[in-house]
């Protein structure tokens, strides 16, 4: 195994544990389609990266960082949805990073390429999904509460505006380090499909965050290793074993209530049969 591959490995890991966590939190606020869509305003701050010859990655988080202020700030202060927001943010910071993105940088703007990690990449995802994770567990028990009730989280002095700011600030972290792995037209999948995965079979939400963080690594290794065998691009291949697991799980949730239906049924039949007795 070369070090690019354990590279890629580290990175694919490390960003699949915090995409899941924090996905998690996406998927139980139903912003799910929020997160794919804001993954798309990293492409100009990519494209000015790569055209003023400075870290790409800084330019994508700048990109996402002022996107999702903008989001919160014209949400607190129109009617508008988030949902809505990030919609027009999306297709104009769409548009405006393919006009500028140089056309042989393009591909791997759009699908990502993290064979071509370094040692400097890894140490990065190294320290930027630990700190997500550790943000992201101390601010989650506070944002279920706020998903529940706000005005119950208000009445205990949660800054609810503030909190919500804090988490897209890790979102947009967490999706410019996953631009390495699967590129900004993929990396919304895996911030997404972990999460929608685990919660097809976890009986509890503590069970569904450790789930969905665990899913998210796993899909990130195991596409970067079949990628690698096979010689096809990471990105989608990523994004095609985490869809093959969410698959998998559907299939798992949909065979226990079938089981529980059963047994539950033969549970009444028994008690029905059985004599009575006084």
């Amino acid at each position: 195994m070369t070090d690019a591959i354990v590279f890629s490995l580290i990175v694919g890991a490390l960003v699949g544990l915090a995409a899941g966590y924090v996905g998690s939190l996406m998927v139980l606020k139903k912003m799910a389609l929020v997160g794919d869509a804001l993954s798309h305003v990293a492409l100009p701050g990519l494209a000015l990266g790569i055209l003023l010859n400075f870290n790409p990655f800084l330019g994508a988080f700048t990109a996402l960082f002022l996107s999702a202020v903008v989001t919160w700030y014209l949400e607190r202060r129109t009617k508008l949805s988030a949902e809505a927001l990030v919609g027009v943010l999306f297709v104009f910071a769409l548009a405006i990073g393919i006009l500028i993105t140089p056309q042989v940088d393009l591909l791997e703007a759009l699908f990502g390429d993290v064979t071509k990690t370094s040692l400097i990449d890894a140490l990065g995802a190294v320290a930027v999904s630990a700190f997500v994770l550790l943000l992201t567990r101390m601010i989650y028990p506070r944002m279920v509460l706020i998903m529940i009730s706000e005005e119950l989280a208000m009445s205990v002095k949660t800054r609810v505006a503030w909190l919500n700011l804090a988490y897209l600030f890790l979102v947009t972290l967490v999706v410019a380090t996953g631009i390495k792995v699967v590129g900004t037209l993929l990396v919304g999948a895996l911030v997404i499909v972990p999460a929608v995965a685990a919660r097809n079979v976890s009986p509890t939400l503590a069970w569904y965050s450790i789930l969905s963080t665990l899913l998210g690594a796993v899909s990130s290794c195991m596409g970067i290793l079949l990628a690698d065998y096979s010689s096809l691009p990471v990105g989608p291949v990523v994004v095609i074993v985490g869809v093959g697991i969410f698959l998998a799980t559907l299939l798992v949730s949909r065979a226990h209530l079938r089981w529980t239906a059963t047994s539950l049924a033969g549970t009444r039949i028994r008690s029905i049969r059985q004599p009575s007795f006084g």
